[in-house]
């Protein structure tokens, strides 16, 4: 048994598991559609990705990307400038790609859906009812038509890994489909809006800076009963309510090197 891999665990919840062995990621989900959208979305995508080495339900067997995570929610990222601009170029290629078949949420569902995360953050006192309600309020610059692009779906900064400079590729493709290209910069974005300008500048696109705060907003109202409910904390130092709190006292403002907006 001296040649077997340790196995580490990278992430576990009652929806599904990553375990990692060696230079191999197996994402263990019992819904089978979720992985169906992840291998025909990496399949599309116009840039890095891990490779498929095997599919044998439920699990996936995906190659380890090289390099790091660009950063982590909650921790100061260490990536250059010019990582976060390459970061931004990536998402711009996506973007401009082809879109993929599945169709994403209308606006009317992700209103209906945040009205009632919202109503639960303050029925069960997990939040002040004024913190929410202004989040909500904030959020609102978000819910506008939009013409849908290739997005990710689930851009955290987690999902994207550099080498240096260098994007070497992008993991966690289970929520790509056709939606709002200011939705994939803010989720890339949130915890990390001193990086907004270096992004935006490799993005190389004017963009509503008041729509990505709005998505700011959405997307930890919208994220926090499933955190909890999922053993995450989104209490922890830096993270989701932290990124509401800023919303009322300005923290979450972008910062200016190489700001691109109107």
């Amino acid at each position: 048994m001296t040649d077997v891999e340790e196995v580490e665990v990278v992430v576990a919840h009652h929806d599904c598991a990553t375990l990692r062995v060696g230079d191999v990621f197996l994402k263990i989900d019992a819904d089978q559609t979720r992985t169906d959208v992840e291998v025909e979305a990496m399949a599309m995508a116009p840039i890095p990705t891990p490779q498929v080495l095997w599919r044998k339900p439920p699990v996936l067997a995906l190659s380890a990307l090289p390099g790091r995570a660009l950063g982590r929610l909650g921790e100061p990222s260490t990536a250059s400038p010019a990582a976060w601009a390459a970061a931004g170029a990536a998402v711009r290629m996506l973007h401009d790609a082809p879109l993929p078949p599945r169709p994403g949420r209308s606006l009317d569902e992700i209103a209906a859906h945040l009205d009632g995360e919202c109503e639960w953050l303050i029925t069960s006192g997990v939040l002040p009812a004024d913190l929410v309600t202004r989040n909500r309020q904030v959020a609102e610059a978000a819910l506008r038509p939009w013409t849908p692009v290739f997005t990710h779906g689930d851009l955290q900064v987690s999902h994207v890994f550099v080498d240096g400079d260098e994007i070497t590729g992008v993991i966690d493709w289970t929520e790509a489909a056709q939606g709002d290209a200011l939705f994939d910069l803010a989720t890339l974005t949130l915890g990390h809006q001193e990086h907004l300008g270096d992004v935006l500048a490799g993005y190389g696109s004017d963009v509503d800076l008041e729509v990505i705060r709005g998505w700011w907003s959405l997307r930890c109202l919208r994220a926090a009963r499933w955190l909890i409910e999922h053993g995450f904390d989104p209490s922890s130092p830096g993270c989701e309510f932290d990124v509401l709190r800023g919303a009322l006292t300005g923290v979450n403002a972008p910062l200016a090197r190489g700001q691109i907006g109107r």
